[in-house]
């Protein structure tokens, strides 16, 4: 699973990711791309799913970019629990705006980019959308 190595504050407030997403809106290191249709969080468990079901679809061949990290901490409290605070850290996540790159793939042919892409799409929270490098 992704998380950061370090962080500076133990617990953070929770980012809304809104508005469409000015950097990262091309596809710069492979041929082909996933692209953010809508607003969204993405875990890392998510993340490491996509990026495995990629990876075995494509037989391991070519080359996979995660454009994405997640640097947002979650936490989850229990329900029906007054006061106690804030609960500890339960999951990482990466806030996702439209327009955003999550994922390159580079080295493979069209078709098995697009089953593989196919693939991933069902693991993803938000919808996604097939591009192609400029």
């Amino acid at each position: 699973m992704l998380q950061p190595k370090r962080y500076k504050y133990a617990k953070q407030f929770t980012k809304r990711p809104r508005g469409i997403d000015v950097k990262s809106t091309t596809v710069v290191f492979g041929d082909f791309g996933l692209k953010a249709m809508e607003n969204g969080y993405i875990t890392s468990n998510q993340i490491e799913s996509v990026r495995m079901a990629i990876s075995r679809f494509t037989k391991r061949k070519g080359r996979i970019w995660v454009r994405i990290f997640p640097d947002l901490a979650i936490t989850a409290k229990p329900p029906s629990r007054m006061g106690g605070g804030k609960s500890p850290i339960d999951t990482w996540t990466a806030p996702v705006r439209k327009g955003r790159i999550l994922f390159e793939i580079g080295g493979v042919d069209e078709k098995t980019t697009k089953g593989a892409f196919d693939l991933a799409r069902h693991k993803l929270p938000i919808k996604v959308k097939f591009v192609e490098k400029v």
